[in-house]
């Protein structure tokens, strides 16, 4: 954001806490003029704005750290002084709108609608006064003295003096600030406050631009007619009588027009003043370019910072993109091998379905052959002792002889059928039997197989509960390592940060300190060039003052001779005519006396006044010099102290920012073993749960398997059961 407008001519004084923290700190708003409408009430009303006779570097430490300016004179009414407290409140926040200004007391207040006219007319009146006063002394100069010879130059003073003096009493009332600064105030700082003045009066009073001739319009209080050697100046009045000044040089002239064709209205600054602002506008470069130079070296500082810190962020934001990242693909390689692992349990699973199902239909097939075999050697041994018993019937009957033959016919026949009888009751009772070893053996063979199944699913969630461990320890290793390169990137960024920081403030402070010295040597320069200015102005100051004792003198001398006259002509009455002759002798006599005593006096009074001026002249440019190396000597202490204070200040930030660090790192550590250990609990507790589940689901169904095994009547099946092991 740029500086406020009023902010003008390359000094602080109008500029507002925030924006010169903003060189360093960051953004603004529009309150920054409402603080410099404030600091311009000040100005107007003490004819210079706050801490004007300081130094612009230290100027710019006291605005941003110090309390605000308030006004020093009682004289203003408690209405003005609320309003321009309100106006420089230092926070912004607290700092009122244009809207609420506008609602203010002091602006509502009934005041006389023509005061600022009537203030710009008395102000052009006094400038037209002063123009006319330089008109008569370059008339003196120029003319007058080439026509009737050299004035004297005690008339030339006095007339000068005694219209100088009416007209600085219209222009002290006026309260303007067009005299002559003080040379002990920088010109910079002179020319800001001459120039703020000047143009707020210029802006309040256009008036219609002259032309004269062929030339361009100049926008000032006179039109300008080039003669010759001379430059003559018309009033705007419509005065008549020309004005001539010395030609002034060719960049002289063209910096006057080009100043003035910049302007565009009419002024009330007199020709005076506005060639000396063009002479002392060269002398503001410098002190423009260092302050600039400072600004801009601040903002290049800014700049400077703001691009490191982004930097460091883009590649703090590369780092965590690629710490994601590395996350992201681990988890995705974990999910991909647990898919891989259930993926290949099932296929196990499956593949010992199959073989089960395999194993058990060859298992019920050997014994269904091997009961056929059982069954076919039973129906062979059955017949084999059927034809035994039926022979040995046979014979037992041919031996009893005495039986008939049909009751031997039928005991045959129903002995036949007795053991028919009993060979399908025996081969009844060994189906049965093999029935019940089949079907037990199945059921058997069944719950082997569930056994079997339950072995492989422990072993199954065993590797898959390893698995999900195995890839957790690598996920918290992975963060872990992850926080450690975090940590020690950004112990390296604070580091980087903080020393290009302290690097750019020393710059600061160097600069800060060159431009103090440069300051000090100006100032000395200055006041140098006062003192020589003094000295060289000392002899005229002595033959004035010398002119003034000898009217005095002469003043005396006349009083003296009228008192004489006076006493001879009473003394010439009252005596005899004889006496005359010695009464006029003796008053000779007395008045040469007189006048020689009076002359003894005005000897030892230009003598006296001579040595005395010349001391006092010593005494003062000393005592100058005294106060001016004390005010440097205090201004350089408190820049010293200020940029110490900024020092201490960077250092407790720099020193608060690591405590930060450290803490932000600790708590995130601290979050990292947390979360590490809440992971592993419900890993653990994950493993538990389904662990137990499977070992009670299996459970659950040997049970039911053996219940389902005694209702069908095959009591306790002789089993293997797989020990209860903690598969944990």
């Amino acid at each position: 954001m740029a500086s406020p407008a009023n902010s003008f001519v390359g000094t602080p004084y109008w500029m507002a806490p925030e924006v010169i923290l903003a060189m360093d700190e960051g953004q603004y708003d529009g309150k920054v003029d409402i603080w410099s409408l404030g600091i311009t009430c000040i100005e107007l009303a003490e004819r210079k704005p706050p801490l004007f006779n300081m130094n612009a570097m230290s100027a710019l430490y006291h605005i941003a750290q110090n309390d605000s300016p308030t006004l020093q004179s009682n004289e203003w009414t408690d209405s003005f002084r609320r309003f321009v407290d309100y106006c420089l409140q230092k926070i912004p926040q607290e700092r009122p709108t244009s809207a609420e200004l506008l609602r203010h007391d002091f602006v509502r207040r009934e005041r006389p609608l023509r005061v600022l006219i009537d203030l710009i007319q008395r102000t052009k009146d006094a400038v037209r006064d002063l123009d006319n006063l330089q008109y008569r002394k370059m008339k003196k100069i120029l003319f007058q003295e080439t026509r009737n010879g050299p004035l004297n130059e005690s008339q030339e003073d006095e007339e000068d003096s005694e219209h100088g003096t009416s007209l600085s009493r219209e222009m002290d009332s006026l309260g303007s600030n067009h005299s002559i600064p003080s040379m002990s105030v920088s010109t910079g700082s002179q020319s800001s406050s001459v120039n703020s003045m000047q143009e707020v009066m210029d802006e309040s009073s256009p008036e219609p631009v002259m032309m004269h001739a062929d030339e361009s319009p100049v926008n000032s209080t006179s039109s300008v007619v080039h003669k010759k050697d001379h430059v003559f100046i018309r009033d705007e009045a419509g005065h008549g009588d020309p004005r001539p000044e010395p030609r002034p040089t060719q960049s002289v002239q063209s910096q006057a027009l080009h100043y003035r064709n910049r302007e565009r209205f009419a002024t009330i600054k007199s020709a005076s003043l506005v060639t000396r602002q063009i002479h002392e506008h060269e002398q503001e470069n410098e002190l423009r370019e260092q302050m600039s130079g400072y600004k801009r070296m601040r903002r290049q500082h800014q700049k400077q910072l703001i691009a490191l810190e982004n930097k460091l962020k883009a590649e703090m934001d590369e780092h965590r993109l690629k710490l994601q990242k590395e996350v992201e693909t681990h988890a995705n390689n974990s999910s991909i091998e647990l898919e891989k692992l259930a993926k290949k349990q099932v296929a196990i699973i499956e593949k010992e379905a199959k073989v089960a199902a395999a194993d058990e239909k060859k298992f019920q097939q050997q014994i269904l052959a091997q009961q056929k075999k059982d069954l076919t050697t039973f129906l062979e041994s059955q017949k084999k002792q059927y034809k035994i018993c039926k022979e040995k019937i046979k014979e037992e009957m041919n031996e009893d002889h005495s039986t008939p033959k049909k009751e031997k016919q039928e005991r045959i026949s129903k002995h036949k059928e007795n053991l028919q009888h009993t060979q399908a009751e025996e081969e009844a009772h060994l189906l049965t039997q093999q029935r019940l070893y089949y079907e037990k053996n199945c059921r058997f063979f069944k719950r082997k197989i569930m056994i079997k199944r339950h072995e492989v699913e422990q072993q199954n969630i065993r590797e898959e509960l390893n698995k999900k461990r195995t890839q957790k320890e690598m996920e918290h290793a992975m963060l872990i390592r992850h926080d450690e390169s975090t940590r020690e990137l950004e112990y390296r960024q604070l580091h980087t940060l903080q020393k290009l920081r302290m690097d750019l403030i020393r710059l600061q402070h160097q600069t800060e300190l060159e431009n103090q010295l440069e300051y000090n040597k100006r100032r000395e320069r200055e006041l140098h060039r006062k003192h020589v200015m003094e000295l060289r102005q000392q002899p005229k100051n002595l033959k004035a003052m010398e002119m003034q004792i000898k009217k005095q003198f002469q003043d005396t001398c006349k009083v003296q001779t009228k008192q004489y006259k006076a006493l001879k002509n009473h003394q010439l009455e009252v005596t005899p005519k004889n006496e005359h002759k010695t009464i006029l002798k003796t008053l000779k006599d007395e008045q040469t006396r007189k006048l020689a005593i009076l002359a003894e006096q005005y000897e030892q009074s230009i003598n006296e006044m001579m040595a005395s001026q010349a001391l006092r002249l010593d005494e003062a440019q000393e005592a100058e010099c005294q106060a001016l190396r004390l005010q440097l000597q205090q201004e350089m202490e408190l820049l010293n102290a200020y940029q110490s204070k900024i020092k201490m200040q960077t250092e407790a930030q720099h020193e608060r920012e690591l405590q930060k660090l450290e803490q932000r790192v600790s708590l995130r550590r601290a979050h990292l073993e947390q979360k590490i250990e809440e992971e592993l609990a419900a890993l653990q507790k994950e493993r538990s749960e389904r662990i137990k589940y499977l070992l009670e689901r299996q459970e659950r169904e040997i049970e039911t398997f053996d219940m389902e095994s005694l209702r069908m009547g095959f009591g306790n099946l002789v089993t293997l059961d797989f020990p209860k092991e903690d598969y944990r």
